[in-house]
């Protein structure tokens, strides 16, 4: 099928069924401009109904799910768009970027580019917005509209002045000057306020690799934890093994798998890996779940850990790591991104992107129980597989070969 091509201002007609839109900066990084992408979805008036109509990285995936923010890596978001699912007084969704605390304009890119994708994933737009000589470190990008029935996108590359914040609140939503508290919640009054957004986020790095989140009578909830990447090719369905998929098979894709090791107080050790159909349990023992595997790289939105943060008393440490299952190392290339949801703090994203090329494995980021607190520890080591990581940190697990 033909691929429209649009430039700022231009409009086309989009089919009304779930869409996938993708947004890409080029060049894919620039140096101290880190970029957020974000969603509005907006009524008739140009506003938000409440905040659950932002779309963003610290809630992927708010209110009915219609808007969800799937995929984030260096240069690269996507969102899906299920239109037929949408609030029926949903009539504009707006797509933005901003640079993350002003650091940059988007004068330091060469463009930005949007692509619509219907619902077998075909390219039926692509919308280039260039950015040279911008001044603006926020930007309105495009929208999907409603007009006369019909739903459309619009290219739209309007500067705004400011960042996240101010634009959001253009839109209409709340948004707090604080960090959520650590603290607990106050009782629930009859009529509560709700909370304004937190656009707060935490990126551990080099320079700041651990943060400490403070002990909570009642728990931490329910901990989610993504692993998402860059796919340039989608794989194949697996085969081979672990070693296969590394270092054969002549497929170009590259699939990325997200476990855990697991050290319980009582001295319970463990794994949960999509390998050896080890999926694990939310609500009863080990409490913690591997939600689905993705055995063809098609599924944006990665793969998820989740752990109930109501039994972290039972933890002692949770070792969380990634490999690349499907296709040569180069951790550069994937773009690789673990992010860290706990209800009531901000996102904590940790990148894997450097070094370790030659190698597989990750040890991506170890949360320790101390004291009750949860202590996050950036890791970001490489190993050649499981054996030689579990060695590093002493787990004491026995490992052979397997597939899936």
């Amino acid at each position: 099928m033909s691929v429209t091509q649009l430039v700022a201002g231009a409009n086309c007609p989009v089919p009304s069924e779930k869409l996938q839109v993708e947004v890409t900066l080029s060049p894919a990084q620039i140096s101290g401009a880190e970029v957020d992408i974000s969603a509005f979805a907006l009524t008739g008036s140009g506003k938000v109904r409440g905040d659950d109509d932002m779309v963003f990285y610290g809630q992927p995936r708010p209110g009915n799910g219609s808007v969800a923010f799937l995929a984030n890596s260096a240069g690269r978001a996507e969102f899906s768009v299920d239109i037929p699912k949408l609030l029926a007084s949903t009539e504009k969704i707006a797509f933005t970027a901003t640079i993350h605390e002003n650091r940059k304009t988007f004068g330091a890119f060469t463009s930005l580019q949007v692509t619509v994708k219907n619902a077998a994933g075909q390219a039926v737009l692509v919308a280039t917005l260039p950015a040279t000589g911008m001044v603006e470190s926020a930007l309105i990008l495009g929208e999907l509209y409603l007009r006369q029935g019909q739903w459309k996108f619009r290219a739209v590359g309007q500067g705004f002045a400011g960042g996240l914040k101010p634009l959001a609140e253009h839109f209409g939503v709340d948004i707090s000057d604080a960090p959520a508290p650590a603290a607990a919640p106050p009782p629930p009054a009859p009529s509560p306020a709700k909370k304004p957004i937190s656009l707060s986020k935490v990126t551990l790095d080099k320079g700041k690799p651990r943060v400490s989140l403070e002990k909570k009578s009642e728990g931490f909830g329910e901990i989610r934890i993504n692993l998402n990447w860059n796919r340039e090719t989608a794989p194949a369905a697996k085969s081979g093994g672990l070693l296969g998929g590394l270092f054969g098979g002549g497929n170009k894709g590259m699939d990325l798998d997200v476990g855990c090791l697991y050290e319980q107080r009582d001295g319970t050790i463990s794994a949960i890996q999509a390998l050896g159909n080890r999926f694990g349990s939310f609500r009863s023992d080990p409490f913690i779940e591997l939600k689905g595997d993705d055995r063809t790289g098609a599924i944006s939105e990665g793969e998820w850990l989740h752990i109930n943060g109501q039994q972290w008393q039972t933890f002692k440490r949770v070792l969380v790591y990634a490999f690349i299952y499907e296709g040569a190392p180069n951790w550069a290339k994937t773009d690789g991104v673990v992010t860290i949801y706990v209800p009531n703090e901000p996102p904590l994203e940790i990148r894997m992107t450097e070094g370790g090329n030659s190698l597989g494995m990750c040890a991506v980021v170890l949360l320790e129980n101390i004291n009750g607190t949860l202590q996050v520890n950036r890791e970001v080591r490489y190993f050649k597989g499981h054996q030689e990581m579990d060695q590093a940190y002493r787990w004491g697990l026995n490992w052979r070969s397997g597939s899936k």
